[in-house]
């Protein structure tokens, strides 16, 4: 079973409108607040898109050189319900998924507009594809045909196993539960930011705010706004 349907389903299974992911951007002023169920549309469609154009499988490397955002957890939860290996590291990658003004890479990539609502780039830079005008077309469920192993590698040589074990072994030592919410300014580096941040509470099927940008000075508001019950 992958990451994504060992962690997504049985929150899919009880409460598919709860909020999951809350986006703060201080530098912006957004504030975008996705749903398990919108959450995993999001994942579906890039699965799909990863499985039907790129032929993404169990193992194959997929690198996401991205901020910590709604969108990349979409990307994050699709590669990995492909059975994808989410790495940093380009060069091997079968496809990279990169930010509007990143430097030229190698290989297939794919720019994710990290646009608070979701929209588009327009135009992509040249040799690059638009992320979202080109996993929206696809469609809200994901039938995985190839199942995939507790032994494939998922996020940067640790296994679908080892992640299903540490992310929950984290939760619990910081009393996560499903009535947390738990409040996050950390980049989402490979592997320890993806692990600690996004996967932790996410295993505990806690509510996530985090905030882009952190101001120091609105975040007590925040944390007030979103009643979050812990800091991780």
């Amino acid at each position: 079973m992958s990451i994504t349907e060992a962690l997504l389903r049985p929150l899919l299974a009880t409460a598919p409108g709860r909020p999951l992911i809350t986006q703060y951007d201080d530098a912006t002023g957004s504030r975008v607040e996705l749903s398990v169920a919108t959450l995993a549309n999001w994942a579906a469609k890039t699965a799909n898109w990863l499985a039907e154009e790129h032929d993404i499988e169990p193992g194959t490397e997929v690198a996401v050189l991205l901020p910590a955002h709604w969108q990349t957890a979409g990307i994050l939860l699709g590669a990995w319900w492909c059975g994808a290996h989410v790495t940093a590291a380009p060069a091997s990658a079968a496809i990279t998924f990169a930010a509007p003004g990143a430097e030229p890479l190698p290989g297939v990539v794919a720019i994710a507009s990290l646009d608070p609502m979701g929209r588009d780039l327009g135009t992509p830079p040249d040799g690059t594809m638009d992320y979202v005008a080109e996993a929206r077309i696809h469609a809200d469920d994901f039938l995985a045909l190839t199942p995939v192993s507790g032994s494939t590698p998922a996020l940067a040589g640790s296994t679908v196993d080892d992640v299903l074990a540490d992310a929950p072994t984290r939760a619990g030592s910081l009393s996560l539960t499903r009535d947390s919410r738990a409040l996050s300014t950390h980049p989402w580096t490979i592997p320890d930011g993806v692990l600690a941040d996004f996967l932790t509470p996410l295993a505990a099927g806690a509510s996530l705010v985090h905030v882009t940008n952190p101001d120091p000075a609105l975040l007590p508001g925040n944390r007030a706004t979103e009643r979050t019950t812990v800091d991780l």
